[in-house]
């Protein structure tokens, strides 16, 4: 039973509040993942803002093309500093996503820490080493790309 954190940063020369109402509207999230991953929210009615107890639904392709229903729950939310959400239906046993924003010297600094375990146990750690953390990366890589061309040059 692996269990796993997985933890990035970005710096923007734009301001707390630029990066909060673009982060906080989850309509964005589809803006900033991969188009290969299929990614729709299928939850009717979503607001421009989340808030604590919102529940999300998603469908995704995370592997192979295959189709799967992801829900998650905004559990913590601090106006213009933070909010999580978990996973409540979905690919993994545990999904805990930390989004943090942080005033610097020179703009905001974005940290994301994902605390999580893949389901099957051994198995499931294995998938980690040989596909989850490189998608993981994968991601990672796109949104910071994506991220760049919203809010433009990362310092």
């Amino acid at each position: 039973m692996g269990f796993y954190q997985f933890k990035r940063s970005q710096t923007f020369t734009n301001s707390v509040d630029e990066l909060w109402g673009f982060i906080s509207n989850p309509q964005n999230l589809k803006r900033i993942t991969p188009d290969y991953m299929g990614f729709d929210i299928t939850s009717a009615d979503i607001p421009d803002k989340m808030y604590e107890g919102m529940m999300i639904t998603y469908k995704v392709s995370p592997l192979l093309g295959i189709k799967t229903t992801w829900v998650t729950e905004i559990t913590h939310v601090e106006d213009k500093h933070y909010f999580v959400d978990e996973q409540r239906v979905g690919p993994y046993k545990i999904w805990h996503h930390q989004h943090f924003l942080e005033s610097t010297p020179d703009g905001t600094l974005m940290k994301d820490i994902i605390s999580y375990q893949p389901p099957f146990g051994f198995l499931g750690g294995i998938a980690n080493s040989l596909i989850i953390k490189s998608k993981l990366e994968e991601i990672f890589a796109y949104r910071t790309k994506a991220l760049k061309e919203v809010f433009g040059k990362r310092s």
